[in-house]
């Protein structure tokens, strides 16, 4: 009887293995397989494709990357983009008479540019104003004139000065040796003077010239009139249309 109880066990431990075998549960797990190795990063300049895609490595749909525009790309000094044809066109005044413009034009010409004359109101320098100032008391103010004409400054006049009040006048010059003369006789009179620039409003004159690219700026010293004349000349842009 024990026999038999214990062959019925082993035939229902069997019919167990092979049901648990049949349908995989006892089965052996499969090795898992490895995950894909990530993907490698390359350099443009090692990539021999115009485009490449930057999700391939994980998996994913192709993302195409566009290669940078033309106009992303920085240039060099060759090649800026700059206009270098452009002309520039420059001024150069202002003169106090058509005498200096004529005489700055024909210079310019001889330089082979071609000067454009034109005519604007503004200020122009008139020259350097040699003054004394004027005593207070007026009896004074008529012994320093007297004194003046006795000593050879005969075109000593009392007038208006550069600020308020009036000042004794002892000329003005465009060229400065004489402004110094002028200085040199009043202090050996025993007189301190003063110099300023003086101005005048009016009819001025300019002269436009186009300046070619490879063109520098002038240098307006090159432009004086006689010997020994001061001139105060300045260089500037034209005037565009509509200005005076």
């Amino acid at each position: 009887m024990t026999l038999l109880k214990t062959l019925v066990v082993c035939l229902v431990l069997a019919n167990v293995c092979y049901f648990l075998w049949e349908h995989g549960i006892a089965k052996t797990p499969e090795t898992v397989a490895a995950p894909p190795p990530p993907g490698t990063l390359k350099l443009a300049s090692e990539s021999t494709d115009a485009v490449r895609t930057e999700s391939t490595a994980a998996g994913g749909p192709a993302a195409p990357i566009s290669a940078p525009a033309a106009s992303d790309v920085p240039r060099d000094g060759t090649n800026t983009g700059l206009l270098t044809n452009v002309k520039r066109c420059i001024s150069v005044g202002p003169f106090r008479d058509v005498s200096e413009a004529a005489h700055a034009a024909s210079t310019l010409r001889g330089g082979g540019y071609d000067p454009r004359q034109r005519v604007a109101e503004g200020e122009v320098w008139a020259g350097v104003w040699v003054y004394l100032p004027l005593p207070t008391l007026r009896s004074v103010a008529d012994q320093t004139l007297a004194k003046l004409k006795a000593g050879g400054i005969d075109d000593a006049l009392e007038m208006p000065g550069p600020n308020e009040g009036s000042v004794i006048s002892l000329g003005l010059y465009s060229e400065p040796k004489r402004a110094q003369a002028r200085v040199a006789q009043a202090q050996a009179l025993g007189f301190n003077p003063g110099i300023a620039d003086r101005k005048r409003t009016g009819n001025v004159y300019w002269i436009d010239i186009d300046l070619k690219p490879t063109d520098s700026l002038l240098n307006p010293s090159d432009l004086q009139g006689e010997s020994g004349r001061i001139v105060r000349l300045e260089v500037k842009g034209c005037p565009s249309a509509g200005q005076t």
